[in-house]
């Protein structure tokens, strides 16, 4: 099976068996690509939220410790299995374990992009670019952990260096690279589509990169805060 036939038929799964949800506004998708998706991680649930929902191949962002079979078990013990399934140690470990040699081989078959720190952190922009060339969407979930969590939107602040890609597919290619926000509400299991962001070639490319994060940071809380309303008043409300 190849990663495009494999990605979709994950996407059912995890659709069928986690997610169960939907976009409510598919009117909203591109009408060309590629195209940068940001959203909101949602704790665990983000990511198959978003691939199971959208009608588009993406190539999530991954954290790197994610895709190594050395590193993965205690990722997924500190980020999924204790906090999400709610294990506890030694099972947890040992569960998580078992889970990563099969979670790392999906991640790579599917041609997820691991996030490295510091210099290697250069590789996945090189290779998010890559993919961006030959026309290959992206998904990436820019929040930081290190920040606190605002209760209101269930979210941390935004970091800006994936923005960078938008003046480094410029350079390549002399085209414009778009950024799409969308937002996912886990207890609503509805994720909403907001409206796209282009990079500026002309703008400071430091400052870019702040207008462009500080607008999508905007547009997943406007998102985040009408699902909320829209569910209460069960009245769309204007876009």
């Amino acid at each position: 099976m190849n990663g495009d036939a494999l990605y979709w038929s994950l996407a059912r799964i995890l659709d069928w068996s986690v997610w169960g949800g939907e976009c409510v506004n598919p009117s909203k998708l591109p009408e060309e690509y590629p195209v940068v998706f940001v959203s909101n991680h949602a704790a665990a649930l983000g990511p198959i939220a978003v691939t199971s929902s959208l009608p588009v191949r993406v190539h999530p962002w991954v954290i790197g410790d994610m895709m190594d079979f050395a590193k993965a078990p205690e990722y997924l013990c500190k980020d999924f299995i204790e906090p999400q399934l709610h294990l506890s140690p030694p099972f947890s470990l040992k569960f998580a374990r078992f889970l990563s040699k099969i979670s790392v081989r999906l991640l790579r078959a599917v041609d997820c992009i691991p996030v490295w720190q510091g210099e290697a952190l250069y590789e996945t922009y090189q290779a998010s670019l890559d993919m961006l060339v030959q026309g290959k969407s992206l998904l990436i979930f820019p929040e930081d952990p290190k920040q606190p969590m605002n209760e209101l939107f269930m979210m941390t602040p935004f970091k800006k260096g994936f923005a960078r890609l938008g003046e480094m597919y410029y350079e390549r290619t002399k085209k414009i690279l778009r950024f799409h926000p969308l937002a996912v509400h886990p207890a609503k299991r509805i994720i909403k589509l907001g409206t796209q962001v282009a990079y500026n070639p002309y703008n400071d490319p430091i400052k870019e990169r702040v207008r462009i994060r500080n607008v999508l940071e905007s547009t997943v809380h406007d998102l985040y805060l009408t699902i909320v309303l829209e569910s209460h008043t069960a009245i769309p409300l204007p876009h």
